[in-house]
């Protein structure tokens, strides 16, 4: 009789073989690589914004004044970068008493803006802050 039946080559066999060998064809040297890949990461930039409405500040904003869009208190706890409603007094600095209001200007000697790293996903790009305008943009022919 022939060979046992786990012996045959099986039906993808050959085509396995000729995509190999067009593999092999087609890449040609393969150039040496050390180490993993590294990734392509978006770029990233510092910001510091309001903790009241969430627009960005300008670099050189005043600390003591207030948000140029919605008037929000800049020295104050919640746009300060030591706050954190989990810690003592929330705040991870050794104050000597509570402050109430943390929307509220206050005289703390530990204030330093909260400023967050942020990745540039489309620098070119504008984003709109105007839902209709950017619904009109999506549907818009061109």
């Amino acid at each position: 009789m022939g060979e046992r039946k786990y012996r045959q080559r099986g039906y993808q066999d050959s085509d396995r073989e000729r995509r190999e060998k067009r593999s092999d064809q087609r890449s040609g040297p393969k150039p040496e690589t050390f180490g993993p890949k590294t990734p392509r990461m978006p770029a990233t930039h510092s910001v510091v914004r309001c903790a009241g409405c969430g627009a960005i500040l300008p670099p050189d904003f005043d600390p003591t004044g207030r948000c140029p869009r919605c008037a929000f208190e800049l020295h104050s706890c919640k746009q300060c970068a030591y706050f954190d409603t989990s810690a003592k007094f929330e705040c991870t600095q050794p104050i000597p008493h509570r402050i109430a209001k943390k929307d509220s200007r206050n005289h703390c000697t530990f204030y330093a803006p909260r400023t967050t790293v942020e990745r540039q996903t489309s620098p070119g790009a504008s984003r709109s802050d105007d839902p209709r305008k950017a619904f009109e943009d999506l549907f818009k022919k061109q």
